[in-house]
């Protein structure tokens, strides 16, 4: 039987995974483009904003499978593809095998980030679940200030190949003590099947909400600002100032703004409310990153090294605020759907951070002026994103019921078969709402009313003669 103790170490360990894809590589990013150069269309830039777009697609597909075949399975399959793009980008001869197998990790690591946040919700509740979150929380802190150095040092040894093998071994032996250890979280009975066309109809609600659709982009602007960062920061602290020994004690500095901000926010939120806490950090964002624009332009995009650092921790430290309150604001009508409107939250602002990413880091010239200015848009349109989500109060978005609707048409095939003349069917879902327009069918002159998984079905019409 595993220990409490020893499931938070596995939980930990399978989140980080996500954060350490990311981090660890960074100090490898410059001797791969040395190696392999750039194309037409591609840069090192696309090792990681490609991986974040991988792991848009596998957040939307992982989450809903996590819920059909359960937790454990959905974790390992994710482990799988994990695994099968790590060796694609260890052994590859090119850039273009090397982000394809970052694509690849991407899809494959939303296994463990999704999984294991359903598994921490199947087994916690109340303050066990808030002690499980904050040690994860502070693993997710000590990764992005540890790992850039650690892997600079591995690269110093045997090169950026050893990162995709560290990642490799890594991977595999977290998918061996998982199965061999933790034990399935989600019953069979609680389990709901995998329909896409439920799928399609549940994201169609989701998404047609103006608040969560707004705070999606603003989470997503958010997130493409700091994935901008990343994706470009190496070659940033090499080309602007010369920076390549010390990057990882610089970006240890840096995302300890971000846990300092987090921790402090944990703090305020009950006192001054996500929505105030929000719109503050988007103003400072907003501020900071125009007053760092006009200052990098006024030098000629060149900055002291002192002063740019200066501007870069507070505007780390705003989006530590943002996240955390961003994504529960985001939540917060979604009812019982949470589950996918969690997958779909976290997939559509990852999408959305690819695309601000990429499309700002085009314009990097070995100046910050694309940085800041990257921060800017991400700090003024979020805001007004926010403003408008905000407007009014949100209605709770109900999700479609599959039971229900089955239930329905059983029922409309034997009506159909027995009787002849009009019929008036409607049904609703009292979880949810009315699933479909009433419609005419062949039935007799009766009320029915059938209570099954939640339903209720309402016919009425003419019997037909000698049934």
């Amino acid at each position: 039987m595993i220990t409490f103790q020893e499931r938070l170490v596995l939980y930990a360990l399978l989140t980080s995974l996500t954060s350490l894809s990311i981090d660890a590589l960074l100090p490898g990013l410059r001797e791969i483009g040395v190696q392999f150069g750039t194309s037409p269309y591609l840069s090192t830039q696309h090792v990681i904003s490609l991986f974040i777009l991988g792991m848009a697609f596998g957040e939307l597909l992982l989450g809903p499978l996590s819920d059909a075949i359960g937790r454990k399975r959905a974790l390992l399959l994710g482990l799988g593809v994990y695994v099968s793009g790590t060796l694609v980008a260890m052994l590859a001869n090119s850039l273009e095998m090397i982000i394809l197998g970052r694509f690849l990790q991407g899809i494959g690591v939303s296994g463990p980030k999704i999984a294991t946040r359903a598994m921490i919700r199947d087994q916690f509740e109340g303050d066990a679940m808030a002690r499980v979150m904050s040690f994860m929380f502070t693993l997710f802190i000590l990764v992005p200030m540890l790992a850039p150095a650690l892997a600079q040092g591995l690269i110093a040894i045997a090169g950026w190949r050893s990162v995709f093998a560290a990642y490799l071994v890594i991977a595999i032996c977290l998918g061996c003590w998982l199965a061999v250890r933790q034990q399935e979280t989600l019953r069979v009975e609680q389990r709901i099947p995998f329909r896409p066309r439920l799928l399609i109809v549940n994201g169609f609600r989701i998404l047609s909400s103006r608040r969560v659709g707004l705070l999606i982009l603003a989470t997503g602007l958010v997130f493409g600002a700091q994935l901008l960062y990343l994706s470009t920061a190496a070659d940033l602290f090499l080309d602007a100032y010369g920076v390549r020994e010390t990057f990882p004690v610089y970006f240890a500095m840096l995302a300890a703004a971000m846990g300092i901000a987090s921790f402090l926010n944990a703090r305020l939120v009950q006192r001054f409310g996500m929505e105030a806490m929000a719109r503050a950090a988007f103003i400072g964002l907003s501020a900071i990153g125009f007053l760092a624009a006009a200052t990098s332009i006024a030098c000629g995009g060149q900055l002291p090294f002192a002063i740019f650092l200066a501007f870069l921790f507070p505007l780390f430290f705003a989006i530590g605020i943002l996240f955390g309150n961003l994504n529960a604001m985001a939540m917060q009508p979604l009812g019982h759907v949470a589950g996918f409107g969690a997958s779909l939250i976290a997939s559509g602002s990852s999408l959305v951070a690819t695309l601000f990413a990429v499309g700002f880091g085009g314009f990097y010239d070995g100046t910050v002026v694309y940085l800041f200015f990257g921060f800017l848009a991400a700090g003024f349109c979020g805001f007004a994103f926010l403003h408008i989500a905000n407007r009014g109060d949100a209605p709770a978005i109900h999700g479609a019921s599959s039971s229900g609707r089955c239930l329905f048409f059983r029922l409309w095939r034997v009506a159909a078969r027995r009787w002849s003349q009009p019929l008036t069917i409607s049904l609703s879902d009292t979880s949810c709402g009315p699933l479909i327009s009433p419609i005419v069918l062949p039935y007799s002159h009766q009320m029915i009313d059938i209570a099954q998984c939640g339903a209720s079905i309402h016919m009425t019409g003419s019997p037909l003669e000698g049934a």
